[in-house]
């Protein structure tokens, strides 16, 4: 049997992913919990950890390594920001120890964008950045991660040069619950419907100038000529995608492809819309991105 070497947490506002790794990258045994920030800035964050260290029976000498927002202000220890253009080295370089543990444990920092005209910043996905590119990425990437927070980036070189957040995932959320448009989506099957999805993409993406009327026509549409809950929510889900993909492909003529990091229903949707709007792309497991992140740091830090 493998030999446990540590242990790589992607540590999120509402979620917790924990793996204990082989010096390989292989998964000896993981543990998942709804224990994010907000619930571990209450608990305790050494206990939380503890507790799932304890479920592995870990060594008392492994160590830890963690990204996400366990080093935001909120967090357990801030780690701070690496300022773009971000060498995803840097990443590395900059990660904060926890004080006062009898174990070694690390958070990754995240990486900040202090321009007036555009300020942004990203936590987590940093990593996943690393583990899809790698730390000596040749060339340019377009990145998309999608969320409730989605991110667009450009990197080259292994250096992030800039990106922009979208809150389509949170948009989508607060449109379907708290506004007119609940009404069209009430009792939804969760199959998606390819046609309403693609032809919002397609008319948002198109217009976005209309976005606000887009989505009310979703509702007028379902009034005056029938269609299911389903079609409705993946016509709205469509326009704000659509919508996202119009601000994140702009000026890109011909459109270079797009490296998706992305995993469940997201990746679906996310890689439909791209093949709609004849954008080529590579798709990445945003979880195998992450953990690759996570062994990337690892090594760096821990290899004498």
């Amino acid at each position: 049997m493998s030999e446990a070497s540590y242990v790589a947490v992607d540590w999120g506002t509402s979620s917790l992913r924990l793996w204990l790794m082989d010096r390989a990258g292989g998964i000896l045994g993981e543990r998942r919990s709804d224990e994010g920030m907000m619930a571990a800035a209450k608990t305790g964050f050494a206990s939380v950890l503890q507790s799932h260290l304890d479920a592995l029976a870990v060594a008392v000498n492994l160590p830890v390594v963690i990204c996400g927002m366990a080093g935001a202000r909120q967090g357990w220890v801030e780690a701070g920001y690496v300022d773009t253009p971000a060498r995803l080295t840097d990443i590395l370089d900059r990660a904060a120890r926890v004080p006062d543990q009898a174990r070694d444990i690390r958070i990754l920092p995240g990486i900040a964008q202090r321009d007036a005209a555009a300020p942004d910043v990203m936590r987590g996905e940093e990593t996943q950045l690393l583990g899809a590119l790698g730390l000596d990425a040749a060339g340019e990437a377009i990145v998309c991660m999608p969320g409730t927070h989605s991110k667009w980036v450009r990197v080259h070189g292994g250096t992030v040069e800039r990106f922009a957040t979208f809150m389509t995932g949170e948009l989508f959320s607060a449109v379907v619950s708290d506004t007119i448009l609940s009404h069209a989506v009430g009792g939804a099957e969760d199959a998606v419907d390819a046609d309403a999805f693609t032809s919002a993409v397609a008319e948002a993406f198109a217009t976005p100038a209309l976005a606000a009327n887009l989505l009310f026509r979703v509702r007028s549409r379902q009034l005056l000529f029938g269609g299911s809950a389903s079609a409705a929510r993946e016509a709205i889900s469509g326009t704000l995608i659509g919508l996202e993909l119009a601000a994140g492909l702009a000026g890109q003529t011909p459109r270079a492809a797009v490296t998706l990091i992305a995993s469940g229903r997201l990746q679906v949707l996310y890689q439909l819309a791209l093949e709609t709007l004849s954008v080529p792309k590579r798709s990445v497991d945003a979880e195998d991105a992450v953990r690759h992140g996570l062994a990337r740091a690892a090594a760096a830090i821990w290899t004498t």
